[in-house]
């Protein structure tokens, strides 16, 4: 078993080699904006490392999710997972077997920086099970395509007076969500590490909209949101191919067992013996050039390349579009 590390489960790990390779991504620093991340444009570089695979514990990992209906996703350590803000992302990973696109959707306090935990339906199709680990390569999808457009869930416990929302569906890594009530002006909410947004002093009773800003710039605006906790509030737009604005709503039943922080959630992972991963480590997520993204209006999202490689990010450099 790996050590119990404060705020999160222990996973149970079976012996599957003695060492994990830890190719280390170069990150930037976050540029802090009320919460919010921005991050630098990149230059290009590939990414390998190993991959396990664990089985959910629970209806949810620390994202705050559903399970993606696929059962296609994936767990990052503590410096790509970055405080929530690679929740959400895409990542196509190649193995022995094949490729697989994964959705960000856990974190794995054990995995140091090039080792990822795969669900076991992710893992099976590019590796063998009995492997238990396996060498991989990876890269961040830039303008993903989503199964759906994006919807809003306020959280169990949000009033007038404390506003928290979970945004899926958003393809990118968000740099900033920001929430505006009845007539209201917008105000900036801040990401929590089981990926809800938060205006702690509450954003008013709406209905609320909702300006969600990719990393890249892009941008668009849910309308009609309503202050219904515990369900998911569905659009029909998707926040890549420039500027748009969602006023239509449709609202599904709220789930059987409420989402609670998503620190507290267990789960089990398969063979993989990694180093553990520095304690607290918090870093820029994966990120890839934003040269790919879209630029006319309702355009269908284009993806990366297969075969272009991952990115290193770069502090210096600073998307010009960014709206952070």
């Amino acid at each position: 078993m790996s050590a119990h590390r404060p705020k999160f489960p222990a996973r149970w790990l079976a012996a599957g080699g003695a060492a994990v390779l830890a190719g280390i991504l170069g990150v930037a620093m976050l540029l802090q904006n009320s919460g919010s991340a921005c991050a630098a444009p990149p230059s290009t570089t590939a990414k390998s490392g190993k991959a396990t695979f664990y089985d959910l514990a629970g209806t949810s990992g620390n994202c705050s999710f559903e399970v993606p209906a696929d059962d296609l996703y994936v767990a990052l350590g503590p410096t790509e997972y970055s405080a929530g803000a690679s929740c959400g992302a895409y990542l196509d990973v190649t193995g022995p077997k094949g490729k697989v696109r994964v959705k960000v959707f856990d974190s794995c306090p054990e995995c140091p920086a090039g080792h990822i935990d795969l669900s076991r339906t992710a893992f099976k199709k590019i590796g063998a099970e009995i492997d238990g680990i396996i060498p991989i390569k990876y890269k961040l999808v830039t303008n993903p395509a989503t199964p759906a457009g994006i919807s809003v869930r306020i959280k169990e416990g949000a009033s007038r007076y404390w506003f928290a929302a979970r945004i899926d569906n958003h393809a990118n890594l968000l740099s900033s969500v920001k929430v505006a009530s009845g007539g209201g002006s917008f105000k900036t909410a801040h990401r929590t590490d089981f990926n809800y947004w938060l205006i702690d002093a509450g954003a008013g009773s709406g209905p609320f909209k909702i300006k969600i800003t990719d990393v890249y710039g892009n941008t668009t605006t849910v309308s009609g949101i309503t202050m219904s906790p515990g369900t998911v509030q569905k659009t029909g737009t998707r926040i890549t191919g420039g500027s748009t604005t969602a006023t239509t709503t449709e609202k599904t039943s709220p789930p059987t067992k409420a989402t609670t922080s998503a620190a507290t959630k267990a789960k089990t992972s398969a063979p993989a013996s990694p180093s553990a991963a520095a304690a607290g480590a918090k870093a820029a997520p994966l990120l890839e050039s934003a040269s790919t993204a879209p630029s006319a209006v309702g355009a269908v999202p284009t993806e990366t390349p297969a075969d272009q490689p991952l990115v290193n990010l770069a502090a210096a450099d600073q998307p010009a579009n960014a709206s952070c």
